[in-house]
């Protein structure tokens, strides 16, 4: 691993209120002063380049172990860097369910390798089927991060409230997928366009009687809770009122949540099919407010890889979609090109509220820090998802054209992806 020093620009760093012209210098895999660069340092110029710190993505279906001909954390972490995120969140509905201590080591071990640091979701019950608990206190020992049956609700609410308790004592989040699987079970959002498709909808209500309960369950027992994939806006108002009655919560939504709506299924083209599904001008609207406002603490991708046999039928088709490789540009796209926030505050939403969550060393660029970085420019290009990196193209932003392009990203100091 050589050393890096990053000449000429402009950092973007709010953790550390800095937006200036500078230079950044790696040294061993650290952040360190850029005056102690030596003659055997590698120089990257860095003129008309934005430098933030990489981003935390809080939310990623990695598919490994046991579905890898969708993805693998290889070529997950491939994706990742390719889109500036250095840290990702890997959900726990894989194959088997990452409900086991050997599961957890499993994926650690792989990651090692890995374009991105990979941090576990432990399950929450055992195949996330919401009838056994899985040994918490293993899976923590294990490594795990957080805990979730994320893919799936926790339909026990005794277990999720158990949960909830032993992850505040362990200082870990648990990561709630909101739904009440009694009124879900829809394709797509129910309104004007599943009954002009002829396709049975999936309400928001099943959303929001998920979010409502997490946040009971949050106030009642005093202890925190991370609210997945928002994407109406009764649960951001419900988010909203319950942060200001003093909940522990914190909340994320997604690119496709704030740049797409249930328009976009008229195609019927079922890589516009996620779940919560895209939903209405009125909800995508929604989603920006609680962002700038922040009653939505991150963005997260839900980066949800499937392969094309999986996609081809509209109605049979998987949930999801992938994002990790599009996500800040097409965040910026939306809420810094629209006018809706700053280059720091996106810069925020993406890197350092979302490591704050996790609570990990991530989303700054301070001395004596890991050194994630992304370097990115403002430049249009048109997303084609045959030049995307994952193994999967399953992506809901084809063909349009975003306005800002990562060129570089740096991860544990080492150049992980270069465009430059």
């Amino acid at each position: 691993m050589s050393d890096i020093l990053i000449k000429n620009a402009h950092i973007i760093d709010p953790e550390n209120s800095v937006n200036e012209i500078g230079d950044i210098f790696i040294k061993n895999g650290k952040f360190a002063p850029p005056e102690s660069a030596d003659d055997n340092t590698q120089i990257i110029d860095a003129s008309g380049l934005i430098a933030a710190p990489g981003l935390v993505d809080l939310h990623v279906h990695l598919r490994d172990p046991g579905q890898t001909d969708k993805e693998d954390i290889l070529t997950g972490c491939r994706a990742a860097a390719a889109g500036g995120v250095t840290s990702l969140l890997a959900m726990p509905n894989t194959a088997p369910a990452v409900d086991t201590p050997e599961t957890v080591r499993y994926i650690l071990d792989k990651a090692g390798s890995a374009d991105a640091h990979v941090y576990v979701v432990g399950a929450i019950t055992k195949g996330l089927e919401s009838h056994e608990p899985t040994d918490i206190d293993g899976l923590y020992r294990a490594g795990i991060s957080a805990l979730s049956d994320d893919g799936r609700p926790v339909e026990n609410t005794v277990m999720m409230a158990d949960a909830m308790k032993k992850a505040a004592k362990l200082g870990i989040p648990v990561t709630a997928h909101c739904e009440d699987p009694y009124l879900a079970g829809g394709k797509i959002n129910e309104g004007e366009i599943s009954e002009k498709l002829g396709v049975r909808g999936m309400p928001r209500a099943a959303e929001d009687t998920g979010t409502a309960r997490e946040l009971a369950l949050a106030a009642a027992y005093d202890v925190p809770i991370h609210i997945c994939h928002v994407s109406t806006y009764t649960s951001a108002n419900m988010i909203r009122d319950a942060k200001r009655a003093g909940v522990k919560v914190t909340a994320e939504t997604a690119p496709h949540y704030i740049m797409l709506t249930e328009n976009e299924l008229l195609k019927k083209d079922a890589d516009y099919r996620m779940n919560p599904p895209l939903r209405t001008e009125r909800d995508r609207l929604a989603m920006i407010e609680a962002l700038c406002d922040g009653t939505i603490d991150a963005i997260a991708t839900d980066h949800a890889p499937h392969t094309p046999a999986e996609k081809s039928d509209f109605i049979s088709a998987p949930n999801g979609s992938i994002g990790m490789e599009t996500s800040f540009a097409a965040a910026y796209t939306v809420l810094v090109k629209g006018g809706f926030m700053s280059e720091e505050e996106l810069i925020g939403k993406m890197s350092c509220s979302p490591a704050r969550i996790l609570g990990i060393e991530a989303g700054s660029i301070t001395v004596g820090k890991t050194a994630d970085l992304m370097l990115y420019k403002h430049e249009e290009w048109t997303v084609d998802p045959d030049k995307l990196h994952g193994k999967s193209k399953n992506t809901p932003f084809k063909g349009l054209t975003l306005s800002a392009r990562v060129k570089l990203t740096v991860c544990g100091g080492k150049i992980v992806f270069s465009e430059i």
